[in-house]
């Protein structure tokens, strides 16, 4: 639902607070209301821009959620509107709690069901909405798009008082309005929401310039045939819209002049106001009621501002009557606001407190800030013109409250951050595209070769350890005869998306020359360089190419080598290189590494089957083990037999073999030093026993089918779907399991997985796929409160590797002052996972108490003093006790998943 007549119409309930007609009116957009569920491919073939429409959808929603929360009296991210002012104030939302309530409801029948469990679900659900319509419009190439949706997420962020972030949205929609944008009414729209923005920061110049443009782009696009299309409605409505929202804005600086005592500088501001009310009065038709009002309240209120009291309290009181019938909040606050200020300055106190009164409780009741401040103001002059102090007073006090935050010195700070941060936006968004003009490649849009060799030094000058592969496509001078240049271009495109699709997130995929790639595997051994190259490599040779005229699949070679300490670019590159023609010359369509330790061939090498391995001679071209690379096509049939010494060419080929071939493939008969059979041998002649024997090769166990584990830190909720599913397509048998998600994250996979999914709130993990049946039994203990979710999150790693789990939480080691006390200790179990960090000594003391094998977790909680965990880490790996092993800081996962093979192997 991008921009357009419904989309005004839930604007317009919005900003009237009236939520039921806001939601009635988004019931009809869709009926899926869960933003993570992204768009299917509309050709099927690749992953498309998340969908505009759903972005403002879920922005919309968004909105409605936060403005029923500001009701309830809490902000998007669940702390209390109004601050805390003692024990008795409301506390913050649980957003886990609300979380919990998206998967299983809200509780009953408990202190945690009810209202606050209502709005805990609110915030949550209100935060995926609003980082889901983000990332839609983060995603997107239209940038006016982009800084449509921006421009009101910072209207969302003020709802919710968070004037930090709203300003953040703010500065970087005004980076993307560039001048030079055509003139739309998407344009006009988003200037005005952004002016709307910027005056309710107390940026009122800058609010004035925004809106100002707003006007003159809404008469440009009304000049312009063609700019208006029959969505954006009547050209003229627009651009009287746009004049009532200038000469708003005009006035209210105009009366801010005012009240400092500089009549002289207000009224230009005021005449401005009431020439922009008369034109947008003029060109308003008359069914365009709620406009027309808006712009006779503009109207009023300039009149008031240059002393024309009496012209305009007639108009003034018609437009609060339109008003009060047809719902229009903001309008009907200003017109109340304004009558009451006319009424004042006629001398007639009793109705402008009636009026001023009713504008502070519209402004209030609804978040109109501006409004409510300058009818606090309005009310404590009336009040003290009167001699009425006790009425004054409060007044006085709720305006001084409100003007904290304005003061001069922090609206400068504010402005010069503001044109710092939108400087800093455009100039890293130009260096941006410098950079990527200077090492992106223009035809696959991968880093170029400059990128590769830079990026190379630099993990090589760091100390790094990468693997190198070198890719080419294989016989491409034939692709490009057989399907011409452009389509040779789109067989290039197609190789480098498949390439990325099989490498991990850490790999760097580069377009090196021509038909040449290169990938960049940081801290990876040749060995993982090479599984990870062959899945690539069976994926291109399995894709469809006959839509792009091709007979015959297209397939790639593939050196890989490891670079060792002291390597440079140019020697790893060489060696990759060199490889990559060893493939080439054995048949091409294979992947050839080096050993990553002597930096030689692998043993399992294609060279080797045409020259043998080193130190061994192959006599009839049959390859010693398994040397066929994995993978390849030799594995399935008999390897190519080629003469591992080839004959002299001066030989017969007749005759018996010349040369030193014979001495080279098997024992002399006689033996070497005999001239004849009756000269005496030079040493004992090696019986048959005596010959070398191959060591048995042991067998190859494989490695046990534990789940693939997709840690959620650092990635979209898009890319962990993404992963999930390859994980379940590539082994549908076990579960992918998701560490450390974000809730947006837990409630897309229960939405795409349904009853497939196993989700645990408080460890942010979830499982997609079969459990394996537990085998074993492990527990969990856990020290103070803080360590929940590393406790948490080692029981579900724990569970879902295969192994049952008992929970002990809250164990201190003051209770172990006699012993071990009854029902610490799980009964039954095979290891113990203890999660401590304040008291640190927990995995230590245990040990000393039990026989148990004990994995030691130290996590961040603890004293400042802690340094994150580290002293912590530091007390458990100094401890003295036996059978104790520790992990990382906060890891448990890797705790619950060494815990469960231990507990699964005592069980065998």
């Amino acid at each position: 639902m991008p921009p357009g007549a419904l989309h005004h119409r839930v604007t317009a309930a919005l900003s009237n607070w009236q939520l039921d007609d806001a939601e009635e009116l988004l019931a009809d957009v869709g009926t899926d209301s869960s933003p993570y569920v992204a768009p299917a491919p509309r050709d099927g073939t690749a992953d498309r821009p998340a969908d505009l429409g759903r972005a403002w959808t879920d922005t919309l929603r968004a909105e409605l959620l936060v403005r029923r929360l500001r009701r309830a009296g809490f902000t998007l991210v669940g702390d209390p509107v109004e601050p805390p002012h003692g024990p008795g104030s409301a506390p913050a939302l649980d957003l886990h709690a609300g979380v919990a309530g998206l998967f299983d409801g809200p509780p009953t029948g408990s202190e945690d069901g009810g209202p606050r469990a209502e709005s805990a679900s609110h915030a949550a659900l209100a935060i995926a909405l609003v980082r889901s319509a983000k990332a839609a419009f983060d995603a997107t190439e239209d940038e006016l798009q982009r800084a449509a949706g921006l421009a009101r997420h910072a209207r969302i962020e003020l709802l919710s008082r968070r004037i930090d972030a709203a300003m953040d949205e703010a500065v970087e929609a005004a980076s993307l309005l560039d001048p030079a944008l055509p003139a739309s009414a998407l344009l006009v729209e988003t200037l005005t929401t952004l002016a709307g923005v910027l005056a309710d920061l107390e940026l009122m110049p800058l609010a004035l310039d925004y809106q100002r443009r707003a006007h003159e782009t809404a008469v440009a696009a009304a000049a312009v045939p063609g700019a208006l299309g029959s969505e954006d409605g009547d050209p003229d409505v627009l651009v009287a819209r746009a004049a009532t929202g200038l000469g708003e804005l005009c006035a209210e600086l105009g009366e801010a002049l005012l009240d400092d005592g500089v009549p002289a500088s207000a009224e230009p501001h005021f005449t401005e106001a009431r020439e922009l009310a008369e034109q947008a009065l003029a060109l308003l038709p008359p069914e365009s009621s709620g406009a027309v009002v808006a712009a006779q309240v503009v109207h009023g209120w300039a009149l008031v501002g240059l002393g024309a009291h009496t012209a305009a309290t007639g108009p003034l009181r018609a437009a609060v009557r339109a008003t009060t019938a047809d719902g229009d909040l903001a309008v009907q606050a200003a017109a109340l606001l304004a009558l009451g200020r006319a009424l004042r300055r006629q001398g007639d106190e009793r109705g402008a407190d009636e009026q001023l009164t009713r504008a502070l409780a519209t402004a209030t009741e609804h978040g109109l800030l501006r409004l409510r401040r300058a009818a606090l103001r309005e009310l404590c002059t009336l009040h003290a013109e009167r001699d009425d102090a006790g009425r004054a007073l409060p007044y006085l006090q709720a305006y001084l409250a409100d003007e904290l935050d304005r003061v001069d010195e922090r609206r400068t700070r504010w402005v010069e951050l503001f044109g710092r941060r939108k400087s800093l936006l455009e100039t890293e968004r130009a260096a941006g595209q410098l950079r990527r003009q200077v090492y992106e490649d223009p035809l696959t849009y991968l880093p170029n070769r400059r990128y590769a060799e830079a990026r190379l030094d630099g993990l090589l000058g760091s100390g790094g350890v990468p693997a190198l592969a070198v890719v080419d496509v294989d016989r491409f001078k034939e692709v490009n005869d057989a399907i011409g240049h452009a389509g040779g271009d789109e067989v290039l495109r197609r190789v480098a998306e498949l390439l990325m699709a099989g490498c991990r997130d850490t790999d760097e995929v580069c377009r090196w020359a021509g038909d040449e790639f290169v990938v960049l595997l940081p801290d990876t051994t040749a060995e993982q360089a090479e599984r990870a190259l062959e899945r690539c490599r069976r994926a291109l040779a399995a894709s469809d190419w006959a839509a792009l005229g091709l007979d015959q699949p297209v397939t790639i070679s593939v050196g890989i080598a490891s670079a060792t300490r002291g390597d440079d670019r140019r020697t790893l590159f060489a060696a990759a290189d060199g490889v990559l023609y060893d493939a080439k010359r054995s048949g091409r369509d294979r992947v050839v590494r080096l050993s990553a330790v002597t930096q030689t061939r692998a043993a399992d090498s294609p060279p080797d089957t045409l020259f043998g391995p080193a130190g061994t001679a192959v006599t009839d071209g049959s390859p010693r083990g398994d040397t066929a690379p994995a993978g390849s096509p030799e594995r399935a049939g008999a390897a190519p037999r080629v003469p591992a010494v080839q004959p002299s060419p001066l030989d017969d080929a007749a005759g018996p073999t010349g040369g030193f071939a014979p001495l080279l493939v098997e024992p002399a008969v006689p033996p070497l030093g005999l001239g004849s059979a009756a000269e005496p041998a030079l040493g004992p002649v090696p019986g048959a026993a005596a010959l070398p024997v191959e060591p048995p090769v042991p067998p190859v166990r494989e490695a046990p089918a534990e789940p693939d584990v997709v840690w959620g830190t650092g990635r979209s909720t898009e890319q962990v779907l993404a992963l999930v599913r390859e994980a379940r397509r590539e082994f549908p048998d076990r579960p992918a399991v998701v560490v450390r998600a974000t809730a947006e994250t837990l409630v897309a996979l229960a939405g795409e997985h349904d009853a497939y999914t196993t989700v645990d709130v408080a460890s942010m993990s979830a499982a997609v796929g079969p459990l394996p049946e537990p085998a074993g039994r492990i527990g969990v203990l856990c020290g103070v409160g803080g360590d929940l979710t590393v406790a948490a999150e080692a029981a579900f790693a724990a569970r879902v590797t295969g192994t049952a789990v008992a929970r002990v939480d809250d164990v201190g080691g003051s209770r172990f002052r006699s012993g071990l006390p009854a029902g610490v200790l799980p009964e039954d179990v095979d290891c113990l996972v203890v999660v401590a960090g304040l008291d640190a000594s927990l995995a230590g003391l245990i040990g000393v108490l039990t026989d148990l094998p004990i994995v030691a977790v130290p996590t961040s909680t603890g004293q400042p003093g802690s340094f994150g965990g580290f002293s912590a880490l530091l007390a458990m790996l100094n401890s003295a006790s036996p059978g104790v092993v520790v992990s990382n800081i906060d890891d448990g996962h890797a705790a619950g998943v060494f815990a469960a093979r231990i507990a699964r192997r005592a069980r065998r």
